[in-house]
């Protein structure tokens, strides 16, 4: 690996060479850096150097956001853990764990979603009124007039 510094006994990366080992784009890293997602430190020069521990943090980060886990959230989680080694796969079984329920409850909703979805679309009447999908019960006609956001919960 090209450019890999030690400092205090700990390899450093560049920017370049954690996006290549990542497959995370450098705006990205600042980005995540910038929210406080992972940390790096400045050469002499005021470039970034990333520890090694940051490629498995991104990989965290990059499972979270495709199960649609929101980056605060991913902060909150990664902010619980040790700031100056890999997360272990304790780690991995306890934040897993606790997305796994938030996933279930999405899927849970987004099941019943489609299933609403077909009734409705075989109904055909997407009653702005009476449409079990859109407007059960017409409970959004309690708030007056104007565009309202549908909880399925």
């Amino acid at each position: 690996m090209a450019n890999t510094h030690a400092t205090e006994g700990h390899s450093l990366l560049t920017v370049g060479e954690v996006a290549a080992r990542s497959g995370v784009a450098p705006s990205a890293l600042r980005f995540y850096e910038d929210k406080g997602l992972i940390r790096s430190h400045r050469s002499a020069g005021n470039q970034r150097r990333y520890p090694r521990e940051v490629l498995r943090r991104v990989a965290v980060i990059k499972v979270a956001q495709r199960l649609g886990i929101p980056l605060a959230t991913i902060a909150k989680v990664l902010h619980g853990l040790p700031e100056h080694r890999t997360p272990t796969a304790a780690d991995w079984r306890r934040l897993s764990a606790q997305w796994k329920r938030e996933l279930d409850a999405r899927i849970d909703c987004l099941t019943k979603l489609r299933d609403q979805l077909d009734q409705c679309i075989g109904c055909g009447c997407l009653s702005l009124r009476e449409c079990p999908l859109r407007n059960p019960g017409d409970r959004l006609g309690a708030y007056g007039p104007g565009a309202r956001l549908f909880d399925p919960d």
